[in-house]
């Protein structure tokens, strides 16, 4: 059993802490999957900012009607761009040899991103890219070094630069802060909100049966309660002429 129990360990503890994101602190993103409106606002960044090059192919537009709280019209007319079938799955019009052409790889399929990541690692890597000359986007990430991604909401959350501090121990520089360089349409407060309604989504899309299944699990667990206590009654009935 000890055995067991350190293989285990060993197995889910490395996986831990790449969810996490490495010695990068991570903001809690405190998303809320009952908040119908935050996803309706995730749908519209996600559709605007991430589905040119990021698929979600295991969510279908009319499904996403149904959770969210929008009617297939409302999708129709505000979030299909792809494709004019509402049953269609989100996936993305560029082609994979198109995307190998663009960026040198092809850009993966976000359906399930927030379960393998989790939502604190995407909310803090998604506020924070900061200029940086030497990468070929003129960015860079401090949670994702040298990501090939570029920064997609810049024209929402502005340019803001990375200032670092020498480490102790003669290691890479440590990351500090960040200064806003050039401001954009939002709002540092908006901006962080508008990226947890995204992330809001993500989460959703990752799991779209998440609330419904504990929603059953409570009954399932209040059922087994009353089952153990009918179980128990028959049980000092059936054996009370043995004691």
């Amino acid at each position: 059993m000890k055995k067991l129990i350190t293989l285990f360990l060993l197995a889910v503890v490395p996986t831990l802490g790449l969810a996490g994101g490495g010695s990068v602190h991570l903001d809690h993103a405190d998303v809320d999957l009952t908040d119908q409106a935050s996803l309706q606002r995730g749908a519209k960044f996600f559709v605007n900012y991430c589905l040119s090059c990021h698929s979600a192919k295991y969510q279908r537009y009319n499904r996403m009607a149904q959770d969210i709280g929008l009617t297939e019209e409302q999708v129709k007319a505000n979030l299909m761009f792809t494709t004019d079938k509402i049953g269609s799955t989100m996936d993305i019009a560029m082609s994979p040899a198109d995307a190998n052409k663009f960026f040198g790889t092809t850009p993966p399929d976000l359906s399930l991103i927030a379960r393998s990541r989790g939502v604190d690692w995407l909310y803090t890597y998604l506020r924070s890219f900061y200029l940086d000359e030497s990468r070929p986007t003129g960015v860079n990430n401090v949670v994702f070094k040298d990501v090939g991604m570029p920064h997609v909401m810049w024209e929402l959350q502005g340019w803001q630069k990375a200032v670092f501090k020498e480490d102790e121990h003669g290691g890479e520089p440590v990351f500090e802060r960040f200064e806003l360089a050039k401001p954009g349409s939002m709002t540092p407060e908006q901006f962080d909100g508008a990226v947890r309604d995204l992330v809001n989504f993500l989460d959703y899309v990752g799991e779209p049966y998440k609330l419904e299944r504990q929603r059953l699990g409570i009954k399932v667990l209040l059922f087994l309660a009353v089952f153990f206590v009918i179980a128990y009654l028959l049980k000092k009935e059936y054996w009370k002429d043995v004691h």
